[in-house]
This record gives C-alpha cells, structure tokens and sequence, in this order.
C-alpha cells in the first residue's frame, strides 16, 4: 500500500538529503571511521517505530531522499523495512553499504526503482584495502559485490577515502573504471571520530562547508546533526521533538552560522570538499 502525502513546493530548511545513520554496528572496523562504529557497537536508543516517523516526517516536510547508514545499515534486522516505508512515501533511498557481505535476498531489495547504492573502496591491492577496513578479505568481497551490483544494473556511487601515506587511490580508481564503475569521488580523512588525532577536540572547521546546508542527519540515539561528520554538534533529539521543529529550531540555524561556508576553487587536489564523496564531485575532478 502507497501512503500519499503532499510534501511542500520547497523541503525544509533546503534539505534534500536526511541521513539515517540506523546502527553504529559494523563488521569492519577502518581506520577512520567517523562514528567508531564496529562489531561490539549497538544499534543504538532508537526503535523502529521512531525511524519510521522519522521517515514519515522527512516525507510531509518534502525532503527527496533519505540515506541509510552506519556503521553497516545493512546489519539492522529492520533496514528493509525502513526502505519499503520510505519508498511508499516517495522518497529516494540510497543504502550507504560496506558491500562486506550481502545476502542473495537483498538485491531484490536494492533493484527497486528509487534505491540507489553506495558504497566505500580503498585500493586495488587486497592487503592495503583490508589493513584499512580491518578485516581481511574485504577486498575481495567488497568488490565482488561492486560486479555484481554493475552486473544488475543498479546504480552505484563510490567514494575513495585517502587514508595512508602512499595510498594506491589513483589506482583504485582505475580500477573501479574498468569494472564499470562511472560515479567515483575522492575524499580525506575527516577529524572525527577515530579519525581525530589523540586529545584534539571535534570543531566545525574540519567540516566540508555543506553540513546543514542540504543535508541533515539523525543519529543512532535520535540527535539531529548538520551531517553525520557534525555528530559532536547536536541541535535536538528527535525522540523528544519533532523533526520539523528541530529544522526550524535556533540550534540548527546557529549551528549552520557557525560552519564556514566552502570557498569555490579553494579545496585542495586531494579534498572532494564534501563529507559525502560517494555522491559529491571533487574540487578537481582530475584527481
């Protein structure tokens, strides 16, 4: 059954994508993961009943998209479902995946029209891709699934983040074009999460300039975020206020004051000058 629900002309707050970060579990545990997510992680304070009106609100304040994202979405026994609801609404989803591991049954899921697929690639080398994912043989099935996932069809979005020093990201981008890959950007490392360097305290200024401004995300615990890279820059929590309110709340409009907008041409070669290199092109996309 389709609910039908008549969004307004303009999203709110200008948000065309509201991340959903479902879970802080994973089966990797990189380098530089933004949330410290892993296999010990929790799914976090919020029910399924809470990410579903979470979607529902995203859907009546005219926001297109939402993305699923973790820690792994997919290891959340309810992110079917969560995509079913917010297709049903109309809204895009994109599943923001390791690729580690997918069951035979979710690419039924993932060929659905509006779902899109994204997913993260190091290098063209098997150790250096699973020295920073952790966990050995991600290189192979990650990229197994990348074929399979080109092979059906489905459309694919894939961001390099540049780790180590002498990283192969030239090289994995060659590769990922000759598997057919056409969507790929580039981005660093971001000071958050196990990212940071040690006792350095979280600031907006290592943020990409676009956090709040088009995006929003909700964090496993129901905090609002400018993105999921400004997760230690909460405006609300969503269990306790709607997500319309929070949208148009002081915190959010201080916390989008206090980000320093991106500056045309001034990122350099190695920084997309996005906190979503799946989805956003770099400053130079020769890089």
């Amino acid at each position: 059954m389709t609910t039908l629900i008549d969004p307004p002309t303009r999203p709110v707050a200008g948000i065309q994508t509201l991340e959903l970060e479902i879970t802080g579990k994973c089966q990797l545990t990189c380098s530089h993961c933004l949330s410290d997510s892993g296999p010990q992680a929790t799914h976090g304070t919020m029910t399924p009943a809470d990410w579903r009106q979470v979607i529902t609100d995203a859907a009546a304040l005219g926001i297109p998209r939402v993305q699923l994202i973790g820690g792994e979405p997919t290891v959340h026994p309810q992110w079917r479902s969560f995509t079913g609801h917010a297709l049903s609404l109309g809204l895009g989803v994109q599943v923001y995946s390791n690729l580690f591991n997918v069951a035979w049954s979710w690419w039924e899921t993932f060929e659905r029209d509006g779902v899109t697929l994204a997913t993260s690639y190091y290098s063209d080398t098997p150790d250096e891709h699973d020295k920073i994912t952790g966990k050995p043989g991600s290189y192979l099935r990650t990229r197994g699934n990348i074929e399979e996932a080109l092979r059906r069809g489905i459309p694919l979005y894939v961001g390099i983040v540049d780790v180590l020093d002498g990283q192969r990201v030239r090289e994995a981008r060659a590769e990922l074009n000759r598997m057919g890959v056409t969507h790929i950007n580039i981005d660093r490392v971001r000071a958050v999460g196990r990212g940071a360097l040690p006792g350095q305290a979280p600031t907006v200024d290592d943020l990409c300039g676009k956090c709040t401004r088009g995006r929003a995300a909700v964090l496993p615990n129901g905090d609002l975020a400018g993105c999921v890279l400004a997760r230690n820059f909460p405006c609300g929590n969503v269990r306790e206020t709607r997500l319309r309110d929070l949208l148009g709340g002081t915190a959010w409009a201080d916390l989008s004051a206090s980000i320093p907008p991106l500056r045309a041409g001034a990122c350099p070669p190695d920084d997309s000058g996005d906190c979503d290199p799946a989805n956003t092109e770099a400053c130079d996309p020769a890089y």
